[in-house]
């Protein structure tokens, strides 16, 4: 796993190959990473790929004291399944006023 910042996506690849195994696509501010879209390739699907991915995103997310906007239906529903990584979920601090 590798975050590519110039192309705004964090990348999986297999041991000793080049091709690309999945990617998460983001948008990061100094505060915020928002993830908008995971894509594993039918041939990758089933082997973890999704799930390394979010680790690796989140984890570095933590480290950088990010809170993290999940977007993408995959990483809301993996974070939803791994409760050690909800605290890093953001929560809107604007109250609507009448």
């Amino acid at each position: 796993m590798r975050d590519v910042p110039e192309s705004k996506r964090y990348e999986a690849r297999v041991e000793g190959q080049s091709e690309i195994a999945g990617v998460a696509e983001y948008l990061r501010t100094a505060e915020l990473i928002a993830f908008v879209h995971t894509e594993v390739p039918p041939k990758y699907e089933g082997r973890g790929v999704g799930a390394a991915l979010a680790r690796a995103a989140l984890d570095e997310a933590r480290a950088a004291n990010l809170r993290v906007l999940a977007i993408c239906p995959f990483f809301a529903g993996w974070i939803a399944r791994h409760p050690d990584y909800r605290d890093l979920v953001y929560q809107s601090r604007s109250k609507v006023t009448d």
